[in-house]
């Protein structure tokens, strides 16, 4: 386990003057999309020429993760799914091309499943890593989200074009137009290895109209209660798609309990505590199960809210730009492979949402809380990212970070539930993870069998993208 140090070494950004444009011409490589039975770790590389990563502060990437936020946000028809995919590249890309600056680090290269290739740099040359990082963050970000509004691409194009000059405006042309097309390359190749991952466009066919739910006792009915334009299964074969860590596409997903309707078997009394509890919700409690609904109509999604959390660690521990590349790169990462093996297990069970159970068993006139989702129950999405990226920035940070959840302070009080969105305080990333799961049992979405195998298997998926060769 590494935790990183408190302190860092600071430098002031230089002041924007000339602009600089730089070009380039990058081959894409061929990818093979088979998970390597073991990862077999990047022979170490001669790194060029160039000032250390971790001799930046990390403001350069806590920029860029903010505005991966933003997009995410401002993209219509978004859904977690995608949106855990989308962080992942992202994030990926930030540590792949600042990685040859990062002495004692690994490249990810020949250790995910399928990523045979990535461009390297001249170790004859110098590098500015912060331009090349720049360059990377806006490449991969505008084709990744090639569907986002118009708007939000100008964003993008925005901050990078800032970014280069603030990083570039005292360097010589030669090193910002090599470290800018060394960038642009990192990304490309990135961005072709993941349209092999099943999940390539995934937005244009969000709910496969040709996906043939069963009909039988507990299975999962599609929410129809205000929903009829949803009443389909979200991305049901998500789960077949490719896993960053090969150790994660290897876990059989956990069996739910069997279904029951007699009054003292152990699935019934999941369901009547869900009820119950339903029916005594504190205003904190309340203010829990909004916090944390990440509704992706209005918000940048719950994969969005762990990446917000990354920005938190970061930020609150004032770490340097190696090292919040790492924390972005391995947050994405363990929330994509967290929802790959969640819908996996969702779809293989089918298991039913409270409501179905609770009306057709208990009371024919309840609602949830919360609108549930449009996917199976089990085992608990939310639960099981939220476990991901915990483990993760626990490892990074260590277990007693306290920090404050600032995520939804601006967003109006939603007047139909009388809920406002104040901030929340945690004192580790794992406190935070479990409020996240328990919050939708508070919803009234879940059960608790739900939220503690998503919980337990998250914590598992995590360890797995821990447990790569980040050092040398």
């Amino acid at each position: 386990m590494r935790h990183f140090a408190l302190p860092v070494q600071s430098s002031s950004w230089r002041k924007a003057g000339r602009s600089v444009v730089g070009l380039f011409i990058a081959s894409f490589l061929v990818y093979s999309c088979q998970s390597p039975a073991e990862p077999e770790p990047d022979p170490d590389p001669v790194f060029p020429v160039g000032r250390a990563v971790a001799s930046y502060p990390s403001d350069l990437a806590v920029q860029w993760g903010r505005m991966a936020l933003r997009v995410t946000a401002a993209t219509p028809a978004n859904t977690p799914t995608y949106a855990s995919r989308a962080f992942s590249y992202i994030g990926l890309t930030m540590y792949e091309t600042a990685v040859y600056g990062m002495p004692g680090y690994r490249s990810m290269v020949r250790q995910l499943s399928g990523l045979s290739k990535l461009p390297l740099p001249q170790t004859d040359s110098v590098y500015n890593w912060p331009l090349a990082l720049n360059a990377g963050q806006a490449f991969l970000l505008k084709n990744i989200y090639s569907h986002a509004p118009l708007s939000a691409r100008f964003s993008v194009d925005s901050l990078e074009n800032a970014m280069q000059q603030a990083y570039g405006d005292t360097v010589n042309r030669a090193v910002v137009v090599r470290s800018v097309a060394f960038g642009q390359a990192v990304a490309s190749a990135i961005y072709a290895w993941s349209k092999e991952d099943g999940g390539h466009e995934s937005y244009q066919n969000t709910f496969p109209t040709d996906y043939q739910l069963p009909n039988t006792p507990g299975s999962w009915v599609a929410p129809t209660d205000g929903q009829v334009a949803i009443a389909r299964a979200l991305h049901p074969r998500w789960g077949s798609n490719r896993t960053f860590a090969p150790a994660n596409s290897r876990m059989p997903p956990p069996r739910p309990e069997s279904y029951s309707t007699n009054l003292n078997s152990g699935y019934y009394k999941q369901y009547k505590a869900v009820y119950d509890k339903s029916r005594t919700l504190t205003q904190s409690e309340k203010e829990a199960a909004l916090w944390w609904a990440d509704d992706p109509s209005q918000t940048f999604t719950p994969p969005g809210h762990s990446y917000y959390i990354a920005t938190l660690a970061v930020t609150t521990t004032r770490a340097n730009l190696a090292q919040a590349a790492e924390a972005y790169a391995r947050t994405g990462m363990a929330v994509a492979d967290a929802f790959i093996c969640c819908f996996k297990t969702k779809y293989t069970y089918h298991n039913e949402r409270p409501s179905s159970f609770i009306r057709a068993n208990i009371d024919r006139t309840w609602i949830p809380f919360w609108p549930e989702p449009p996917f199976p129950a089990f085992s608990s999405g939310h639960s099981t990212q939220g476990a991901a990226a915990a483990a993760v920035l626990t490892d990074l940070f260590g277990s007693s970070v306290r920090f404050v959840d600032d995520a939804h302070v601006n967003r109006p009080r939603d007047a139909f539930r009388n809920v406002g969105y104040p901030a929340r305080v945690f004192h580790s990333f794992q406190e935070a993870a479990e409020e996240s799961g328990w919050s939708r049992i508070l919803g009234g979405i879940h059960t608790q069998q739900d939220n503690e195998t998503g919980l337990r298997e998250g914590r598992n998926i995590g360890e797995h993208i821990n447990q790569l060769g980040w050092e040398k």
